[in-house]
């Protein structure tokens, strides 16, 4: 791998640390659940990065129906926060 794509999943890495961090320290249940879909559209990057990487484009349908799932578990919950518990 070139120098870019270690760039990159650093640059990656730190990003998920800082929302993994916002999901365990939020101060409230919003602050989470946004934590929790930048991780997810960041591990959408990281199946697309891979699949590039690897050659092994399969990777890529496995991104669209993580993404897909990770938006429709998004919605539910910001449902189920918006009637209350």
């Amino acid at each position: 791998m070139s120098i870019l794509n270690w760039i990159y999943i650093v640059i990656v890495a730190i990003g998920a640390v800082l929302a993994v961090v916002r999901m365990i320290k939020g101060p409230d249940i919003t602050d989470r659940v946004i934590a929790l879909d930048v991780f997810t559209t960041i591990t959408v990057a990281l199946f697309v990065f891979f699949a590039m990487v690897f050659d092994r484009y399969i990777y890529i349908d496995v991104a669209l129906v993580y993404g897909l799932l990770a938006f429709i578990g998004v919605l539910v919950i910001a449902r189920f926060i918006e009637r209350g518990f």
